[in-house]
């Protein structure tokens, strides 16, 4: 029985979204990849480089990963097969090359190393398969991008009043608690809080200008909350490239 659990954890199969990939060696690399059941996971590719792998090993590619390692601490080594290629989407314009890279980037920068996170595996998922989708795409990477600081402990209570209590007129978001805060409550700190974009309540326009305001708030928290329990690290800079397309 031990010895069974053992090897178990020492060999896994799993779907993933690629997230980055650097070269190691002449022909391998060290690929980092999201996975539902393993999370954020790192291993060695042999013949990265080859003309059946490059095409296939490109940031948002689907894939089908099989990892093996002698020791469950080791990086291992994937085996992959291509599910699924965005790079054609990714291609078909520059907000959507943007985003790609903005989703890539802040998971690589967020996760924690080998925890799931299946819940966020599904959303992000399910948002880059919108990809080329530029109507669609800037309030759906908010959305995700909401549901990002909820899944890593850093959510936005937007539902009533941290004052008052009430559930109308909110107009603020308090930098301290992330909680909403409505126009009457704010009284004298108004000028201390962040405006609430009504998109970011599910109402409103939700135009440009509206997304990119409500992704300076989930930016605000991404900095000064998340950032720095990761050891003060700048956010990429594909993130700001990004929000500054949709601006």
């Amino acid at each position: 029985m031990g010895f069974e659990a053992s090897v178990a954890a020492m060999e896994w199969r799993d779907t993933g979204i690629l997230l980055s990939i650097r070269h190691h060696g002449e022909t391998s690399a060290i690929v980092e990849v999201f996975t539902p059941g393993h999370g954020r996971h790192a291993g060695v590719v042999r013949g990265a480089t080859s003309r059946k792998l490059g095409p296939v090993l490109q940031p948002g590619a689907q894939l089908d990963l099989h990892w093996r390692a002698r020791l469950e601490e080791h990086l291992g080594a994937y085996s992959v097969e291509l599910q699924r290629s965005r790079a054609v989407q990714a291609m078909g314009s520059r907000l959507a090359l943007s985003g790609l890279n903005a989703v890539c980037a802040l998971l690589a920068f967020c996760l924690p190393e080998r925890e799931p996170h299946a819940a966020l595996y599904l959303r992000s998922e399910q948002l880059l398969d919108l990809l080329g989708q530029d109507e669609l795409w800037p309030l759906a990477y908010l959305r995700w991008e909401m549901a990002l600081l909820e899944e890593l402990g850093y959510g936005l209570d937007l539902s009533v009043c941290a004052v008052t209590g009430a559930g109308e007129g909110l107009a603020y978001v308090s930098p301290k608690s992330g909680r909403a805060v409505s126009q009457a409550g704010a009284g004298d700190w108004a000028d201390r809080l962040l405006p609430l974009p009504e998109v970011m309540l599910g109402r409103g326009a939700a135009d440009s200008a509206e997304i990119a305001a409500a992704l300076r708030v989930t930016g605000y928290f991404l900095t000064e909350k998340l950032a720095p329990a990761l050891g003060h690290r700048p956010l990429p800079e594909a993130r700001g490239r990004f929000v500054e397309r949709v601006g």
